[in-house]
């Protein structure tokens, strides 16, 4: 076989695991990396799992990939995938697909994709969820892009993605750069899970005074039931570890500064500019930098706080699980409001179902609850929150009590939980009658001018707080 149907470009794990999946379902692979020691690597190590076309050089690359060429490039966002796109995109012809299947910023897909599409080249900006392992058995998969493209492409990435139920977790998002931005949201939903997974765990173990490997069997005895996830079960795993050289519990011997990557923080940059509430996700991001900020934790230590820190409440895990799924819709139902605000503002014909229905497999946030999801946007598509589903709604009310001792209980005991408050004021904030948004709005005109509307009609008006105070139309 002298071409493939499909080719890598960047063959770090990533790259590499992605080409293997292919080539194990059967798709003969072009195989390419800046350095060709990697591209030896691999056909050396995996030769046997199918068949890799290696190429040395970019055009030794395109020239093994058959019309319309599709050319999955795996490398860092920003300036290297921009020269990646520079090298290959003179070297292609009107109808060929470049993939982009990394972390880039949708913005910067919407401008590749423009430009490309000059040439009569698609560009597809993907999203691929699902980590190292995932790449190699079947991630998340959510193209962007032309639909034409993905009448090419589409079917080999949903032979190769995760499946459920026999359904592929793959299907086209919408036009540019909507694949990657649908994946950094993912990824803020993502950030906000985790943090309220880690409250939970704070919670467990100096509420109900549980040690790491007892919290481990309560998370897996959660795993059995309506949170049963993949982030779930990681937990229990990690929790259950013993540090090999110290014999303390693992969790006890990392370093409690939590990295990011930064999609997390760009889906709250983007909910901000969007104007979309996103406040468990926003959390999340900031007790990932709070923890990072050590000067300012050394020297706040000695801050006065309760004088009890620590509990022996067991009874309490059963409300912990109350408050972590009650979160976990908040925190879903704000990542989906900001993916139907950035359609709206974008143009993008995205299916709220479908994506759930594509994240219960291969991804990081794959959970039992996305098909609770997916029946509730098949039922109403315009859903304007998760929380006014029938089913989401019942199960709020009926947390709601367990959540709110929760949240008292840490505040009590001075355990840091941001994702849960901040989940509960949400629900509360929306289900409220009246906020005090009307005084904020009052002050600014007392201050700026900056008008007012009353509650019946849209006339604008403005009161002349430093005269005689009479109210003007606007």
């Amino acid at each position: 076989m002298d071409r493939a149907p499909i080719g890598v470009t960047g063959l770090a794990v990533m790259g590499r695991n992605l080409a293997r999946n292919l080539a194990r379902h059967g798709h003969a692979v072009a195989v390419h990396n800046r350095t060709t020691a990697k591209t030896d690597a691999l056909v050396a190590e995996f030769g046997d799992e199918g068949t890799f076309l290696p190429a040395r050089t970019a055009q030794e690359f395109v020239d093994a990939l058959e019309r319309p060429r599709k050319l999955i490039i795996m490398v860092k966002a920003g300036r290297p995938t921009d020269a990646v796109i520079e090298e290959f995109a003179p070297l292609l012809e009107p109808g060929d697909m470049i993939v982009d299947g990394g972390n880039a910023h949708f913005l910067d897909t919407r401008r590749r994709e423009a430009e490309l599409r000059e040439r009569g080249v698609h560009f597809v900006g993907t999203g691929i969820s699902g980590g190292e392992e995932g790449a190699l058995e079947g991630p998340s998969i959510m193209p962007g892009g032309s639909r034409e493209s993905y009448a090419a492409l589409g079917p080999l990435l949903e032979d190769i993605s995760a499946k459920v139920d026999g359904s592929p977790c793959c299907a086209h998002v919408g036009a540019d750069g909507a694949g990657h931005f649908v994946k950094m949201v993912h990824n803020g939903i993502e950030y906000a899970d985790m943090q309220l997974i880690a409250e939970s765990y704070d919670l467990l173990r100096h509420a109900a005074g549980l040690e790491p490997v007892a919290v481990a069997e309560v998370f897996r005895t959660w795993n059995t039931g309506r949170l049963e996830s993949y982030l779930i079960e990681i937990t229990a795993e990690v929790l259950a570890h013993v540090d090999a050289a110290s014999g303390e519990p693992f969790v006890d011997v990392v370093l409690d500064q939590a990295e990011q990557k930064g999609t997390g923080r760009w889906t709250v940059q983007t909910a901000l500019e969007l104007g979309v509430p996103v406040p468990g996700i926003g959390e999340a991001v900031f007790a990932r930098s709070l923890s990072g900020a050590a000067d300012v934790r050394a020297a706040a230590r000695g801050l006065p706080g309760p004088v009890h820190r620590t509990g022996a409440d067991s009874g309490i895990a059963d409300a912990v699980e109350q408050a972590l799924y009650a979160s976990k819709i908040v925190a879903y139902a704000q990542g989906f409001h900001q993916i139907q605000a950035g359609a709206a503002e974008y143009g993008w014909d995205i299916d709220s179902a479908a994506m759930a229905r594509i994240w219960r497999g291969g991804c990081i946030i794959r959970a039992r609850f996305l098909d609770d999801i997916r029946r509730a946007y098949e039922a109403d598509p315009a859903t304007p929150t998760l929380l006014t589903d029938d089913h989401f709604a019942a199960a709020l009310g009926d947390a709601q009590d367990a959540w709110r001792h929760v949240v008292g209980k840490a505040a009590a005991l001075g355990i840091p939980t941001p994702g849960f408050s901040s989940a509960l004021a949400y629900y509360d904030a929306l289900r409220a009658e009246r906020l005090p948004a009307a005084l904020i709005q009052a002050q600014r005109d007392f201050f700026g001018a900056h008008t007012y509307r009353h509650l019946t009609g849209d006339a604008v008006y403005h009161t002349l707080w430093s005269g005689d105070r009479s109210e003007v139309t606007g």
